[in-house]
């Protein structure tokens, strides 16, 4: 018999991304909505391809954390959050809340450390954890009983997973972080250190303290850089540690177990209100099955005169425009996210031939707002033809959204794109 899933969402990793990643969308009174519909988008898909009957949202606490005790420059150098992500923050919390997650958000500690403290009693509980996250930091969390996901990327990281992409296996993941560093955290690593030479060090004598036993033998700049980083890399690896123990018994009912985790029903009445107020057609119409969004009111007219005509609609001419070409998987996960969330995407794709049944892809469009788009080249050739990413690679990553009845898609001459 498979164990039951406890689904864990790293909130405060995917606020970011889904803000950086969706382009400056509005709701009806002008408010910033692109992070909260893409949380919305991800958290709905998440939950439909896991099929867990228990999950939690962990978002980091506002304040100070034991880390900061140990290291004070510990994420120092880290921007305050946009004005335009900020005023967003409440809404998330608002709609996740009212989808039927249960959250947590715990002072002192950060997301990660609740997220691993959850693995280790939900291991103790009977579960299998999915931890859906983009930071490579939990990495160190997984076992057989917990794998990694990223949703933007459908990557799925078991044991093995982590040992070819990182070099290292799970339990020696803080070793090789404690080598490098950890540059968007602020946490000083060995100069000079990168992710080839850190895997090696920890392949070659077996662990972070291997690897301080043998800083005399170790020649080079780099063996020079090691032994001058000696007294500082204990703190370091305890800076990049997760905790396991964080005390949760005020957050979780009935806490160490983990019945109070389980999803609960929509909140439907209050989700229509959500999605009215913030102008979510689409998940309107998959709520309520119509979509009516009152339109903001127009500005009053400094002494009207009684022929005076309105001002007319912005035209084409005036649409700011934002055209991308995507180049990286970095790229591509952002405009992922933005497929899945938006109500309506223009799809086109350029090929070599007009015969539908020999024609190969040189490159995939799509448009999610009048003046933004993305070109994906797949097959381009020439002297000017940049670097390209693999055709196969990018079809298995769009293969989901492409196969989503519900994700609606528009194009000129669509049955020649879907052979």
């Amino acid at each position: 018999m498979s164990k039951p899933i406890l689904l864990l969402v790293d909130g405060s990793s995917y606020l970011y991304r889904a803000f950086h990643a969706m382009p400056d969308l509005r709701g009806p009174e002008g408010q910033p909505t692109g992070a909260v519909r893409g949380m919305v988008a991800m958290l709905k898909k998440l939950q439909s391809d896991i099929g867990a009957a228990h999950a939690v949202c962990v978002f980091d606490a506002p304040g100070k954390t034991f880390r900061d005790d140990l290291y004070p420059d510990y994420k120092a150098q880290r921007s305050p959050m946009p004005p335009e992500l900020r005023a967003q923050v409440e809404p998330i919390y608002e709609v996740v809340q009212l989808l039927g997650w249960p959250t947590l958000i715990v002072p002192g500690v950060e997301a990660d450390d609740v997220i691993g403290t959850l693995c280790c009693i939900g291991a103790k509980e009977g579960h299998r954890m999915i931890v859906s996250t983009g930071d490579k930091d939990l990495s160190q969390l997984v076992n057989p009983d917990v794998e990694l996901i990223n949703t933007m990327s459908n990557e799925r990281l078991d044991e093995a997973g982590v040992q070819a992409k990182f070099g290292v296996p799970p339990d020696r993941i803080v070793d090789y972080l404690a080598l490098m560093g950890d540059t968007v955290d602020n946490v000083p690593g060995v100069p000079g250190v990168g992710p080839k030479t850190a895997a090696k060090w920890v392949a070659e004598y077996g662990s972070l303290d291997g690897v301080m036993a043998a800083a005399a033998s170790i020649k080079g700049k780099a063996g020079e850089n090691l032994r001058a980083a000696l007294d500082w890399l204990p703190k370091g690896r305890e800076l990049v540690t997760v905790k396991m123990d964080c005390e949760l018994a005020e957050h979780v009912a009935g806490w160490p177990r983990l019945d109070d985790l389980a999803f609960r029903e929509p909140d439907k009445a209050a989700l229509n209100e959500f999605y009215v107020r913030n102008g979510f057609k689409q998940w309107l119409v998959e709520l309520t099955g119509t979509a009516v969004i009152p339109k903001p009111k127009p500005a009053p007219v400094a002494n009207p005169g009684l022929f005076d005509e309105p001002e007319p609609p912005a035209g084409a001419a005036d649409i700011e425009r934002k055209y991308e070409t995507i180049l990286s998987f970095e790229q591509l996960e952002g405009w992922l996210l933005r497929l899945h969330a938006a109500p309506l995407i223009a799809f086109d794709t350029e090929t070599d031939s007009l015969d539908p049944m020999s024609a190969r892809i040189v490159g995939i469009s799509f448009a999610d707002k009048p003046g933004e788009a993305a070109y994906i080249p797949l097959a381009h050739a020439g002297p000017d033809a940049p670097e390209q990413l693999p055709l196969e690679n990018v079809l298995a990553r769009l293969k989901p959204w492409l196969e989503d009845a519900a994700a609606r898609k528009i194009g000129q001459n669509l049955k020649y794109d879907w052979h």
